[in-house]
């Protein structure tokens, strides 16, 4: 079996990979996939270009991948809601289902959850994999397969703007115009907000977010968001701050534009402990949240997308055939300038 292959830090192979061997039966609840579309992660490119992301460390070849959509092609004996020929999205983290955090609801946090391209954990990016039915999830026609491959980050925003409980009519801010920061704003706006401001770095990736509704770019190299959101709602602020860099910078300053009583959910990734402003956040009584991936919400995402609610059209900004795909991460790692989500096409 062919696959996209982590073989140390900056070195990606094609090649056969022998995991096919270990996938040879399906249990009576899984069902195999073969892979029609693959997202390329910041997490991906962060092990290509790093080795690690926190705890989590490549130490041997690892298959890279976890943000998909296929079509089922073999069913376990117990599977009772899809059927061969069923276009499929898939959740990537499958945790332990008698975990006390799994029992609670939170299975996202479950410390033995096992997730895509996640050491020691392989990725799809390679023709099949087979994966539970649990966590697999039936596409409507009108969802094509580069938008269901956008459901796994769509699912970060969605989660996010779960966690900040949003009320028709908020005013919102999106610190980052990255993959994850524009999901987030369509997720905020889809719950109701009735302004989204997104502040960024890249002016071109700017330009795409205010095509996407009622969103207000900011870019921040000249101009401070705070200044420019307190002036623009009489001094109030915004009720919700997303913070999607993963900036400490950025970080630090979260609670500059938030109004009094308002939410802050941290979503970026921070290597290090950050600076956080106790005192602004206790004057303005705020509430921080912060979250890990996403949990119950994969069905809701396909419902968006089908329903138009969402459309995550405008992210997709390249698409790569699979015997490109080494090429794909090089650009990928780049990070030129106006692209947001990158797609990998594996052969039919």
């Amino acid at each position: 079996m062919k696959a996209l292959v982590l073989e140390e830090i900056h070195k990606l192979s094609l090649r056969d990979f022998p995991i096919d061997a270990a996938e040879k039966d399906l249990a009576p609840r899984d069902v195999r996939i073969k892979l029609h579309t693959v997202g390329i992660c910041g997490s991906d490119v962060h092990y290509y270009t790093h080795g690690r992301i926190g705890p989590f460390v490549v130490e041997e070849p690892m298959i890279l991948g976890h943000e998909a959509s296929g079509t089922v092609i073999e069913i376990g004996a117990e599977v009772t809601s899809l059927a061969v020929g069923d276009r499929v999205c898939m959740e990537p983290g499958i945790p332990d289902p008698n975990s006390k955090a799994t029992r609670l609801g939170l299975y996202n946090v479950d410390p033995a959850v096992r997730f895509w391209a996640t050491p020691p954990v392989h990725g799809i990016l390679r023709p099949t994999c087979v994966h539970p039915e649990a966590f697999t999830f039936k596409l409507p026609d009108s969802v094509s397969f580069a938008e269901a491959a956008m459901v796994e980050p769509l699912a970060v925003g969605v989660h996010a703007a779960t966690k900040a409980e949003i009320r028709p009519g908020d005013v919102a801010l999106v610190m980052g115009a990255g993959p994850i920061g524009l999901v987030t704003a369509l997720s905020a706006l889809a719950a109701g907000c009735a302004r989204v401001y997104v502040c960024d770095l890249d002016d071109a990736k700017l330009e795409i977010a205010a095509k996407l509704g009622a969103i207000t770019p900011i870019n921040v190299t000249r101009e401070d968001p705070a200044k420019r959101i307190l002036a623009e709602t009489d001094g109030w602020g915004a009720e919700i701050v997303f913070e999607a860099t993963g900036s400490p910078k950025a970080a630090a300053s979260v609670f500059e534009p938030l109004s009094p009583g308002g939410r802050v959910v941290m979503i970026g990734g921070q290597a290090e402990p950050i600076a956080y402003d106790a005192g602004a956040a206790m004057v303005r009584e705020a509430r921080v949240e912060n979250i890990f991936r996403y949990a119950h919400v994969f069905p809701r995402c396909v419902k968006m997308l089908a329903s138009g609610a969402i459309d995550v059209k405008p992210l997709i900004t390249r698409t790569f055939a699979f015997e490109d795909s080494v090429k794909a991460f090089e650009i990928a790692a780049s990070a030129p300038k106006g692209d947001v989500k990158m797609q990998i096409e594996l052969p039919q």
